[in-house]
């Protein structure tokens, strides 16, 4: 996919930025495995994942989080600046160390993982000050442009951004960081001006019920009150649900090598494309198709 120069535009990325510890291995794994495989340590986070796939295609990612200034946290400003990100408002504490995260995977998929993101939720409403103090926007100016918000936010910060005049005339695009964390993202539920992006575990934990596919999931969070729901379900149909109905996309059949940031992958390739006036449908395809490039290969897209 090719980006026009519309694309140019800023796009406010909050959350989890981060570094990922990922082990893969080619063979099945179970509890006790242990295996060859490859261990890599890569820029990550859900902000960050999805702030990279967005400036591949062109857009301006700003990264709104916290980092630490210590010596792993300046090689990650560094990385984020290299590929593309503005990074002057990120939140940088002395006290607190750069988040990691840390995942194993095998042929059969994600095997384990744990999120170490307690400096950006111990930073709170830190992250946000660029919102309020006129450097980005204020409750007499809002923020007018996109934004992609990421559920490793504490609830307590997530209810304040729904309820926050700064972002009042925002276009919000919310996703949870985890199936963990996905009832955070309760106060976007009724919210007039969010999209969730949820897969079909974090669609049922939100409506506290289970569901047999994507279509079913993304009506079901339509009933309790979304405005607009992309719901993904694997390698399974996905659904794009909102009050104009419901729009399902098959992904790419494709051999999976890797998985974390698949959903961050999409999510972002659904934005940028909606951001050059792609129809629904073909949103949907074009960010089912990104994701399935992204699961496929070992890097990049």
């Amino acid at each position: 996919m090719t980006a026009k120069n519309a694309l140019s535009q800023d796009i406010l990325c909050i959350g989890s930025v981060l570094w990922d510890i990922i082990g893969r291995s080619a063979s099945h794994m179970r509890q006790g495995s242990d295996v060859p495989g490859r261990i890599t340590r890569l820029p990550g986070g859900v902000a960050m994942n999805i702030a990279m796939t967005l400036a591949r295609f062109g857009m301006r990612p700003v990264l709104l989080s916290a980092i630490g200034r210590d010596s792993e946290g300046d090689e990650l400003i560094r990385a984020c600046a290299e590929l593309g990100m503005e990074t002057a408002h990120v939140y940088r504490s002395d006290d607190l160390p750069t988040d990691r995260y840390m995942a194993v995977e095998g042929a059969n998929g994600l095997i384990a993982a744990i999120a170490d993101a307690h400096s950006l939720e111990a930073a709170g409403a830190k992250i946000l000050r660029p919102l309020n103090n006129g450097a980005l926007a204020s409750a007499e100016a809002p923020y007018r442009g996109p934004v992609a918000l990421d559920g490793n936010l504490t609830l307590s910060l997530l209810e304040e951004i729904a309820a926050a005049p700064a972002f009042a005339e925002a276009d919000l695009r919310v996703a949870p960081a985890s199936p963990g964390k996905a009832e955070r993202l309760r106060p976007f539920l009724t919210h007039g001006r969010a999209l969730l992006y949820v897969n079909l575990e974090e669609a049922g934990l939100l409506c506290q019920r289970d569901f047999a596919s994507a279509e079913a999931a993304a009506a079901g969070l339509l009933e309790r009150g979304a405005r607009r729901v992309l719901v993904t379900d694997g390698g399974r149909a996905a659904c794009d649900g909102s009050a104009e109905g419901l729009v399902t996309g098959c992904p790419p059949s494709v051999l999976v090598t890797r998985v974390t940031g698949a959903g961050d992958t999409f999510m972002a390739a659904h934005i940028v494309a909606e951001a050059e006036g792609a129809p629904r449908a073909e949103a949907l395809e074009r960010a089912l198709g990104a994701a399935a490039r992204y699961v496929s290969r070992e890097t990049g897209l």
